[in-house]
């Protein structure tokens, strides 16, 4: 995961050594999301780090593109995929101006991803929905405003904090399948780590 407000080099630095900042294990609720996998499916992984989640996303058998700023955290998620037996591919992109492509992918993972505010964020958004397939999944998990309150892992600015309401309206052109405000204990290495405030999101683009 990358964050505009650091350079990419201090994520290099946070991102150096054995160990893996958010751990190797995948995100709980992606996890919680695997009877809408199908193997064969493409997947975007969005600021996807030292590759927990592309991996276990391959590991279901999908077809995983894994992208984030940090080539310290590419090159951990290339050995953690050795690791498991997985292919992926990676790639280093500034996600602000990557070519996202349209119509491309059939899943994107977009987990902890809160490193841009308004407008940004909403250009992002939309570079998401564009390069879903119609049909496609979006799986967000995010932090809501009152986990500077827990102070467990994530950025330190309430603006760059994701509301229902906020969801709902960047994404009413989506068939929202799940959305949920709660407070639980992740376990995510030691980047994200005790009670947080979390807000899961499913929605489909139309389409198909």
């Amino acid at each position: 995961m990358v964050f505009l407000e650091n350079s990419v080099s201090v994520w290099n630095e946070r991102y150096a050594g054995e160990e893996y900042h958010f751990g190797t294990e995948p995100n709980a609720f992606l996890v919680s999301q695997r009877d809408l996998l199908r193997p064969g499916m493409t997947c975007l992984a969005v600021a996807d780090g030292e590759g927990r989640n592309g991996v276990w996303l391959a590991q279901q058998g999908l077809d995983v593109l894994s992208v984030d700023s940090s080539p310290v955290a590419l090159e951990k998620a290339a050995k953690l995929a050795q690791l498991r037996g997985v292919t992926v591919k990676f790639e280093q992109v500034d996600l602000l101006h990557w070519n996202w492509g349209a119509d491309r992918f059939d899943a994107v993972a977009a987990i902890f991803i809160q490193f841009v505010t308004s407008p940004l964020r909403e250009q992002m958004f939309a570079s998401i929905k564009h390069c879903l397939k119609p049909g496609g999944l979006l799986f967000l998990q995010g932090y809501t405003p009152r986990q500077l309150e827990f102070k467990t892992g994530g950025p330190s600015q309430a603006e760059n904090l994701y509301t229902e309401t906020m969801l709902r309206k960047e994404f009413h052109d989506m068939e929202i399948l799940h959305l949920r405000e709660h407070d639980d204990v992740i376990r995510e290495g030691a980047g994200h780590s005790g009670m947080s405030a979390l807000i899961d999101l499913v929605a489909r683009k139309p389409g198909r």
